[in-house]
């Protein structure tokens, strides 16, 4: 959610900073501005959606591979088990007896989990994956949107500048705090990524406006 709010702001403000640096009226720049919004919205949506839908394909013809050997090759899956606790520190003789326990509770879960790392029961989920990414690129993009909308015309593009740049310090300050790391290294990331961005668009605006006009 964090990364789709950051690529919203990021991605709408340069729009709308290149469309303003063409010295496009306000009308423009609002319609640019919710088209990329769409866009954006939708293309993050289609891509999370096909992303995740592979993961899930992917892990359930795991899940169909390791049904199918657990049936025909008990023994060698066994064996496999014993080797993934020995390797995490378990002598030979405790790792025999915690996958043979392991496997007379739930085998195919057992090599679900510590062979494949996933789970039958928290498999991805590319509907859920699809609409969060949308809904968080939209309130990301809403917010230099509005900037722009309320702001007077010599003001407009200061505005959108300033405002998304301290949401860019709020998104870098939250993401590291929720990855507990050090916030100073990540906001510059985001806020440096997204100076830059806006400032090549300003730069692309203002230069093929004046080739324009």
């Amino acid at each position: 959610m964090v990364l789709g709010a950051n690529d919203g702001i990021v991605s709408t403000a340069a729009l709308l900073l290149g469309v303003a640096a063409a010295d496009s009226g306000r009308d423009a720049i609002l319609t640019a501005g919710i088209a990329g919004l769409v866009a954006g919205a939708i293309s993050m949506a289609l891509g999370e959606y096909v992303s995740v839908a592979s993961q899930r394909d992917s892990e359930r013809s795991d899940i169909a591979k390791e049904t199918w050997e657990l049936e025909n090759q008990h023994d060698h899956e066994l064996e496999e088990l014993v080797a993934i606790y020995q390797s995490r520190g378990l002598s030979r003789p405790l790792a025999e007896q915690v996958a043979a326990e392991l496997t007379a509770h739930d085998a195919l879960e057992a090599h679900l989990r510590d062979e494949l790392g996933i789970s039958r029961d928290d498999l991805a989920r590319p509907l859920q994956a699809a609409g969060s990414s949308a809904v968080a690129f939209a309130i990301g993009a809403g917010i230099p949107l509005i900037a722009a909308a309320i702001a007077s015309d010599g003001a407009r593009m200061a505005a959108i500048i300033i405002v998304s740049v301290l949401c860019l310090l709020v998104l870098g300050y939250t993401g590291a705090r929720l990855g507990g790391a050090p916030a100073a290294r990540p906001i510059a990331r985001v806020l440096l990524g997204g100076v830059a961005a806006m400032a090549a668009t300003i730069l692309v605006g203002s230069l093929f406006g004046a080739v324009v006009g």
